[in-house]
């Protein structure tokens, strides 16, 4: 399986597409304005705290103010800067208002970017990404190691290697990194936008005092490119600290990196074949990175020089723009629907035009399997997260069922967002979940129809026609008008003067008033006025 990364590149946004086997799987849009908060750290200020919710309202410096719930905050450093009673510390749950007051300030990390009317969710549980490992502050001695790792040993070689660089077992002899730390740290620093010198101390705080999480990646990395990381991690936090003491509250203290260089760091594995960017600039950016921290990858990426749009030449454009109808048409003839509420997404499965060759049941059983796969391609493709429901064609086979949920199970594997799977209930349907961590395509790229407010529907010019009669009888009641002008659409006003035109004598007749018609071409077929003269 070969995989591509297509990146464009204009002043106001870049798009960043992963193609498998010619097939668009993700694309990630960031504009220059409405840039992802996920990662960002800042130093918050608690504005309110809400003991019912079992929640804190943070001030962060955005629009809105962000999230913080309870079970969020619950690390040591905050634990031990409360008095809490013993049977409080037995509980699963601390009362909100004995871990956090409002006016206090605290450093929070972003996990939720701002969706919809709700704001940004936080956590006090800081986390700061490398290319190896993930680096957590507050859980002191952790060390995890991802699950897509299943080589025994590797695991083990991996865990005696962070080991050793957190002090925590005697090292071996000495090795080259004591050499090339710096030369390390000073490249990473240079990409991230820090005013403060991560050189100015001459000793990091010592490893063991933090957690880190190895990832998926570091399978095969050198011990010393490991090493490399965890130390810049550690010095990189001091500088975090150091900053949150001189800013004041509702302040940015740390921001991720920018998405291409996000994309190269999280996505280039082993069966990236191609990073293609069409942008000379950012090439070179993206160059400088990889030279300086995974240089194993840098013959992988090119510069795409053509004329042709990139997206055009790999048909991504007609593929995002699919991706935000509601029907999806497989290659067997059979479609899905899929509707995005703010509540859950739904998806229905449709056999359509596929009439099957031997019967009904296999006919099913075909159709749910190529369905299966298609769920997991759009679910990644239009980033759908929150409650899903999957309405597959009822099958009466339980291995078909099975099987059914084993291939979605199988496709949703490549995806790097969680998700989970629950059986089929009892009313055939499939109920899952995939974590929400930023907008979906529908709603970065759309906005709620001003015409029909998001209800998918309008009320026709029949129905229309009716509400202006009873409003005219409504009026004709309450004030003493001559005549009657009616404001509305052309298509309203057609009808009227059309097949409504009796109706409309039968009521000039029954009031004993003129009602005379105009088409205003602003108006939405569900707009009217009615002014009396």
């Amino acid at each position: 399986m070969s995989e591509e990364i297509l990146i464009n590149v204009t002043p106001h946004e870049t798009r960043v597409a992963m193609v498998e086997n010619g097939v668009l799987q993700e694309v990630v849009i960031e504009r220059t304005s409405k840039r992802g908060l996920v990662g960002n750290i800042y130093k918050g200020k608690i504005c309110r705290v809400l003991p019912g919710m079992q929640a804190a309202f943070v001030d962060i410096g955005l629009e809105r103010a962000a999230f913080l719930h309870a079970s969020d905050i619950m690390n040591t450093r905050l634990l031990t800067n409360h008095t809490l009673s013993e049977n409080s510390r037995n509980h699963k749950e601390i009362a909100v208002n004995q871990l956090v007051h409002e006016g206090q300030t605290l450093l929070v990390q972003v996990i939720k970017d701002p969706l919809g009317t709700k704001g940004a969710r936080l956590t006090t549980e800081i986390s700061i990404p490398s290319r190896y490992v993930v680096f957590i502050p507050y859980s002191p001695g952790t060390i995890g190691i991802s699950t897509r790792i299943d080589n025994e040993d590797e695991r083990k070689r991996l865990k005696q290697t962070v080991l050793q660089q957190m002090g925590m077992i005697e090292p071996p002899a000495q090795t080259e990194l004591q050499s090339e730390k710096g030369l390390f740290i000073k490249a990473y620093a240079s990409n991230i936008e820090f005013t403060t010198d991560l050189l100015a101390s001459e000793s990091v705080e010592n490893s063991s005092y933090y957690g880190f999480i190895i990832r998926t990646v570091a399978e095969g990395a050198s011990s010393k490119m490991l090493c490399a990381d965890m130390d810049f991690l550690c010095r990189l936090w001091k500088d975090i600290k150091d900053k949150e003491l001189g800013i004041p509250p509702c302040t940015l203290v740390y921001q991720d990196l920018w998405l291409i260089l996000r994309t190269v760091r999280d996505l280039m594995g082993t069966n990236v074949e191609k990073v293609r960017i069409d942008s000379r600039v950012a090439y070179k950016k993206v160059i400088d990175f990889a030279n300086k921290f995974i240089p194993n990858v840098t013959s992988c990426i090119e510069y795409y020089p053509g004329e042709r749009p990139i997206f055009d030449l790999y048909g991504i454009e007609d593929e995002i723009n699919k991706a935000l109808e509601r029907k999806v048409y497989l290659k067997s003839g059979g479609y899905l629907v899929i509707d995005q509420t703010e509540a859950m997404t739904t998806i229905d499965v449709n056999t359509g035009a596929f009439v099957g060759a031997r019967n009904l049941e296999e006919t099913i059983f075909k159709t749910n399997l190529e369905s299966a796969q298609a769920i997991a391609r759009q679910l990644r493709l239009r980033n759908l997260g929150g409650i899903i429901i999957v309405d597959f064609i009822d099958m009466v086979n339980s291995e078909h069922k099975r099987q059914v949920l084993r291939t979605l199970e199988k496709s949703l594997e490549k995806d790097h967002t969680k998700s989970h799977i629950s059986d089929v209930s009892q009313l055939g349907l499939v109920q899952m979940t995939r974590k929400r961590t930023r907008e979906s395509l529908e709603h970065v790229l759309c906005e709620v129809c001003p015409t029909c407010h998001g209800r998918g529907s309008i009320k026709t010019a029949e129905t229309i026609c009716y509400e202006i009669f009873r409003e005219i009888l409504r009026e004709f009641r309450q004030f003493d008008a001559q005549q009657f002008l009616v404001l509305a659409s052309q298509e309203v006003v057609d009808l009227l003067l059309d097949e409504q035109s009796t109706s409309v004598a039968e009521l000039e007749e029954f009031i004993g008033r003129t009602i005379k018609f105009q088409v205003e071409s602003s108006y939405s077929q569900e707009q009217f006025d009615i002014v009396l003269t």
